[in-house]
């Protein structure tokens, strides 16, 4: 589709929400998918804090928390079923992730954290699978008129040309100013921009499924660590998941059956539970870490697993992938419609590479911790010391939030860098609901101002919020992805 400003390669959620935000800023954007349907593969079971404020700032936050009401009520009939509660008591309706495998444990995380009241809009908007996040911004893109063509497959791409990209499909070439690969981690578009991607290879196979069991009694519910891996049973019905130290799957291609999925529950298990049948489709990944040491090459841009790769323990992936796609769509689209140099695309990889190593070597600590020999053992005695405590549960939650995450950005106030707080306004709005047009947000409360009442102004791209609060930091603004580009004031 020649003119079209940028086509997006894969329409996971990265690429679809990508498009989304590139839409908002006013640019034309075409996805190319080679599934010709969404995919409903169970991948992630869930979203961190930072990623649901994200999207709450689109509007979405009805819809999250009718698909986390959805999915917590399955929690609670998995643990109905087995005759147990969740941890230490608590209800299932409380679950909050884990770090390999140790569970965020609600009677010790400190509530009362700065980090954690200031960010408390979304926290029931979280538990949501990777294929309800899929298909609520499928339904939110298609509200933007975004055109999703399903069923190419990309087989190479011509950058050469002058101003623009050239990508070769099975269905004919496309050409666009700008392409962005979001085709996961074995991304043709990287391949094919000559992208490096350095890191470590696999140690493990991991298989994860929803499965129909004759005897889910031989199976622990949660987590379990033995000498021949790891396994997890629930928290949704039938859900089961399985590590193994025993190098990467010889063929990733081939179809996961039910005799598959039974034969590495009971080596890792050690019972010799029955699978009956699959319950949809099931997946075989690997503990293989990389990132491509740059973002962009010229014209051609990754984002998602297409810029980095890591095993899936704790949901990361697609925390990291949202974040990349809002970080990059509102500095595309202003490079687009000529608000902001193209200088602007450097700043995509300088903020978002260090995140992504923070994100490897936290998920390569998790598989440290999951080995089944017996200093690993001992390792995890100790770990579980240290989460036992207020203190160190709370680190560890934090971390797994994304609310800690800082840009390095000129300016002296704490909030510079970070995402926007959860701020009530006097009118009794939220500051994230003035997100929805993908544009900067000014707050101003300083002392100069005459109203009494909150006033709302939108101008080429910008709403400013005058309020007349007197807590909080009086001026800041806020960028399209929700992070504060300025503060002044407490």
């Amino acid at each position: 589709m020649d003119g079209t400003d940028v086509i997006i390669v894969g329409a996971g959620p990265v690429g679809v929400l990508l498009s989304t935000e590139l839409a908002l800023s006013g640019a034309s954007v075409q996805v190319l998918e080679r599934l010709a349907a969404p995919d409903r593969t169970i991948k992630a079971g869930s979203i961190n804090i930072a990623s649901a404020e994200l999207l709450a700032r689109r509007g979405l936050l009805p819809e999250l928390r009718a698909a986390d009401e959805r999915t917590r009520e399955r929690f609670n009939e998995f643990y109905n079923s087995v005759g147990r509660e969740w941890l230490r008591g608590m209800p299932a309706r409380r679950q909050r992730g884990h770090f390999a495998g140790f569970m965020f444990d609600d009677n010790l995380i400190d509530d009362t954290d700065s980090d954690l009241t200031d960010h408390d809009a979304a926290t029931n908007a979280i538990m949501i699978p990777q294929a309800e996040i899929e298909r609520i911004l499928n339904d939110y893109a298609g509200r933007l008129g975004i055109e999703i063509t399903r069923g190419v497959t990309v087989t190479g791409l011509d950058s050469e040309r002058e101003g623009g990209v050239t990508v070769h499909t099975d269905s004919g070439d496309f050409s666009a100013k700008w392409i962005v690969g979001c085709d996961g981690g074995r991304s043709i578009v990287r391949r094919a921009a000559g992208f490096d991607f350095p890191g470590t290879g696999p140690e493990i196979t991991g298989r994860q499924a929803i499965v129909t069991i004759a005897d889910p009694e031989k199976l622990e519910p949660g987590w379990t660590w033995t000498s021949n891996g790891v396994y997890c049973h629930g928290p949704l019905p039938g859900r089961v998941l399985t590590a193994e130290f025993d190098g990467p799957p010889v063929d990733r291609e081939l179809p996961v059956t039910a005799l598959e999925v039974q034969e590495s529950l009971r080596r890792v298990s050690g019972t010799d539970v029955t699978v009956e049948a699959l319950v949809g489709d099931a997946t075989r990944w690997t503990d293989n870490a990389r990132q491509t040491s740059t973002y962009r090459n010229g014209s051609v841009l990754l984002a998602g697993d297409a810029a980095h790769v890591h095993s899936p323990f704790s949901g990361q992936g697609l925390n990291l992938g949202i974040a990349d796609a809002f970080n990059l769509g509102w500095k595309l689209g202003g490079v687009i419609t000529g608000r902001c140099s193209v200088e602007m695309l450097d700043t995509y990889t300088a903020e978002r590479h260090p995140i992504g190593a923070s994100v490897l070597a936290w998920t390569r600590a998790q598989v440290a911790l999951l080995r089944g020999d017996a200093k690993t053992a001992d390792l995890r005695t100790v770990i579980a010391d240290l989460l036992g405590t207020r203190d160190g549960m709370t680190y560890i939650y934090k971390r797994a939030t994304g609310l800690q995450l800082r840009y390095d950005l000129p300016g002296k106030h704490p909030m510079i860098g970070r995402l926007a707080p959860n701020v009530t306004l006097s009118d009794g709005t939220y500051l994230h609901d003035y997100g929805r047009s993908g544009g900067f947000v000014v707050l101003d409360r300083r002392s100069g101002s005459t109203s009494t009442t909150t006033s709302v102004t939108t101008t080429d791209s910008v709403t400013t919020i005058v309020d007349p609060c007197t807590t909080g930091p009086r001026l800041m603004v806020i960028r399209p992805d929700g992070i504060v580009g300025w503060a002044e004031g407490d």
